[in-house]
């Protein structure tokens, strides 16, 4: 029994290690993100910051959630689900407000930014890859940063077009698409987490 215990508090040593590290590397790009979108005018690059923003909250409720009950951990995926939800309609509502009064993204700052979120967020994926089929709060931290790598290439796409168009247009498409996709996930997020709070409800059930 004593093997077990042991086992249990070193994976849980091993995963507050990885969220720590997805933390730092996602606050980071979240400011380094949110400034070159601002610079670049850049919904898409915006909206990615956003994304990685929202990714940095779900790995705090992460740390804070591992050891404790399962109610606990399923309520902290309900929040990061949540909050991705808002976030991704904040998203739509900006690309909105862009397309009614303009903006001139520049496809250097978003092509450079975005290849650089993409380095970070694949180097976190693999991080994270053990923790995939893990509890519903693990798993969420999983699917942000899946969400992100998506995002990321899709930021580069449209930056490759706004330069050889010579359009915002494709800035505005690919901020909309991800701020749809980050819809997407976070209702995948909150139903896990729904499913969760109803093993957690009826554990009998939930070890059939």
């Amino acid at each position: 029994m004593s093997d077990c215990g042991f086992h249990h508090e070193a994976k849980n040593v091993a995963e507050r290690r990885v969220l720590w590290i997805a933390l730092v590397l996602n606050a980071a790009m979240a400011v380094i993100g949110g400034v070159a979108g601002w610079i670049a005018q850049s919904a898409g690059l915006l909206a990615d910051a956003l994304d990685m923003l929202s990714d940095a909250t779900a790995y705090a409720i992460g740390l804070i959630a591992i050891g404790r009950t399962a109610r606990f951990k399923a309520n902290a995926a309900w929040l990061s689900g949540s909050v991705l939800l808002v976030l991704g309609v904040g998203v739509l509502i900006e690309v909105g407000r862009r397309v009614l009064h303009g903006a001139e993204p520049l496809s250097g700052w978003m092509i450079g930014t975005a290849l650089l979120s993409l380095a970070v967020n694949v180097y976190v994926l693999r991080l994270l890859a053990p923790l995939k089929s893990g509890e519903v709060h693990l798993r969420a931290t999983w699917l942000f940063t899946r969400a992100d790598v998506v995002a990321n290439v899709g930021v580069i796409l449209a930056g490759v077009l706004v330069l050889w168009l010579g359009s915002p247009y494709p800035d505005y498409i690919i901020g909309t698409l991800i701020g749809l996709y980050v819809i997407k996930e976070a209702v995948e997020i909150l139903g896990d987490a729904r499913q969760a709070r109803q093993d957690a409800r009826n554990p009998g059930n939930a070890a059939e």
